[in-house]
């Protein structure tokens, strides 16, 4: 059974950064996910593969161990105790290396048949019983919008194993981007009666034509027509829950001030309260004049000449 090599798993040399592995993983997670390729055994097969190198890789001791002791990087602790540690395996050796673990009639018999050596070793120093291992946790990418970030919503998976499962997961109002929803026992099965790992949903909030958002509190842009701007009036303003506001502005406003709506902004995640709407003014000048329209604009510019400062 060959041993098993995690950054060639992940395509990656073994002077991959942090950052070079989380990228990798992503990018294979999406191609191999059961999600994308329902049904396909080998894709699974394969997505189960970089999960367990991503689990391992991504955890700075978990790594540190690998680079020494390869796939049985669990047994480091025995090993050094045993004087093993001298020696560095690099991810594709085995601390048992030199033994012949087959016999002229096949494999190693007895009640070993057909386990990983990893696991043969782990029952040789528990007596025979076998070491339960706890799943690997998964993270998971799930795309909402700005207006379901703001409301709140659901989504329905298919969590994929001996017995798929569906699962209606609920997503808290006021989730940002970068937010993660654990789902306890959801992850990689375990082995020798281990428990499952965990299942992080991880939020990315696509970008919104209409509002920024910076924290809690969201921007928008509305145009205001001069003579609105000129002799104040009102404006309407969209919010994120769907409904439209009137703005009272004063006489004279400029272009670019703002306004503040208070509690009209993102609702803040797992507690009460919501942030605040921040409006822009953008002055709009009229377009097409009619005769009598330019004859207004020319009184104006002889009483208030270019340059003039305000009196």
């Amino acid at each position: 059974m060959a041993a098993k090599d995690y950054y060639a798993t992940l395509g990656l040399s073994r002077t991959a950064t942090e950052d070079e592995i989380k990228k990798a993983f992503r990018k294979l997670a999406r191609k191999y996910h059961p999600d994308v390729n329902p049904g396909d055994k080998a894709a699974e097969a394969k997505f189960k593969e970089i999960n367990e190198a991503h689990e391992v890789l991504s955890d700075k001791d978990k790594r540190s161990k690998y680079d020494k002791y390869g796939e049985n990087w669990q047994h480091a602790e025995a090993f050094e105790k045993a004087g093993a540690g001298s020696r560095q395996y690099g991810g594709g050796g085995t601390p048992f290396e030199g033994f012949d673990f087959q016999q002229s009639g096949g494999s190693f018999g007895g009640a070993y048949a057909g386990e990983d050596v990893g696991d043969l070793f782990d029952q040789i120093l528990r007596g025979g019983r076998r070491r339960p291992h706890r799943g690997q946790d998964a993270d998971y990418e799930i795309e909402i919008s700005l207006e379901e970030a703001y409301h709140g919503t659901n989504r329905m998976l298919t969590m994929q194993g001996a017995k798929p499962e569906k699962l209606e997961v609920k997503i808290p109002a006021g989730v940002t981007n970068g937010s993660r929803i654990r789902l306890a026992g959801k992850g990689g099965e375990g082995s020798g009666g281990g428990p499952r790992g965990d299942l992080y949903l991880v939020v990315k909030v696509s970008p919104n034509g209409r509002f920024e958002r910076k924290d809690d509190d969201l921007f928008t842009t509305v145009d205001v027509p001069l003579t609105v701007a000129v002799l104040g009036g009102e404006v309407t303003v969209p919010t994120i829950k769907g409904t439209r506001l009137a703005l009272k502005i004063p006489a004279e406003t400029q272009n670019g001030k703002t306004f503040k709506l208070g509690g009209q902004g993102m609702p803040h995640l797992g507690k009460t309260g919501n942030g605040d709407l921040i409006v822009r003014m953008n002055v709009t000048l009229p377009t097409k004049l009619n005769d009598k329209e330019k004859e207004l604009f020319n009184e104006l510019a002889k009483i208030r000449p270019a340059g003039q400062a305000a009196s």
